[in-house]
């Protein structure tokens, strides 16, 4: 149960949805955008948040897509996680949709949720990451297209996700995902990353590793450079981390290092062939 009450709304345009946060924040409403709920209603349970109003998105048509074309893989914002898992439009985040949370809670959580939420795993991301894929962002100056790169998509106040888009060519390619938890495969994770072999170059992505998902070129280039031994080159890559090795419940940093460099040997093992 919410302990709070607050007024709902489910607008059946962009426009609409746009127009109401800046009309209910004008009023000094504290609003936010609905998907799956999954972390606003848990986060309400626990006093952490407190909106006032709540707007929610899963009626707008552009938002529920999940289509491919020849030329693209287009994925609306609220469409769970359970769609995407038994879907084949993306392989690679077909099967890390997979390995998030139960079924019955996939059920309930949104791609955009995932993509944009505060818990810091955020693994949905990582495939969008490695495919220069855009996301469709819509807020007061209207919508627009962004690459989405580095470690995430950076929305401003009054934005939401209303669609990614991929190019289609990245479901033909190799790939690789990999995650281990401290329990059941479901959990979050220790380490996770997903991978794919573009013109014969390493692209990683990864999470658990440190506070945030996150995606590196230097990172790349060292796992790519074949003059050197695969130890070097992932030790390499190790030193060339953006941020301190996490250390929590879940697992120290140093254990989370050890699965980590065992991940990628693994995945040399596969993309390369090499011992």
């Amino acid at each position: 149960m919410i302990p709070i009450d607050f007024e709902y709304y489910r607008p059946s345009t962009i426009i609409k949805a746009v127009q109401l946060y800046q009309d209910l924040t004008g009023n000094q409403k504290q609003t936010i955008f609905y998907g799956g709920g999954t972390e606003i209603i848990s986060r309400a349970r626990m006093n952490e948040i407190s909106p006032n109003a709540v707007i929610d998105l899963k009626n707008i048509p552009e938002c529920n897509v999940l289509k491919k074309d020849t030329e693209t893989i287009t994925i609306g914002a609220t469409v769970s996680l359970t769609q995407i898992a038994d879907s084949a439009v993306f392989p690679l985040l077909t099967n890390v949709a997979r390995s998030i949370a139960f079924r019955t809670a996939r059920n309930k959580i949104t791609i955009g949720g995932n993509l944009t939420g505060d818990i810091i795993y955020r693994e949905a991301l990582l495939p969008f990451l490695l495919t220069e894929s855009e996301a469709v962002i819509a807020g007061r100056e209207g919508t627009r297209q962004v690459v989405i790169s580095g470690n995430g998509i950076k929305l401003n106040e009054g934005e939401f996700i209303v669609q990614l888009v991929t190019n289609n060519k990245f479901a033909q390619y190799r790939h690789i995902n990999h995650k281990t938890t401290k329990q059941s495969k479901v959990n979050y994770p220790i380490v996770s990353i997903a991978s794919i072999l573009v013109d014969d170059q390493i692209r990683v992505a990864f999470s658990g590793v440190c506070a945030y998902p996150f995606r590196l070129n230097q990172i790349e280039e060292a796992l790519n450079d074949v003059t050197n031994s695969p130890g070097k080159r992932i030790q390499a890559a190790i030193d060339l981390l953006p941020a301190p090795i996490l250390h929590d419940a879940q697992a120290s940093s140093e254990y989370r290092e050890f699965v980590l460099k065992q991940a990628l040997q693994q995945l040399l093992d596969n993309f390369e062939g090499v011992s």
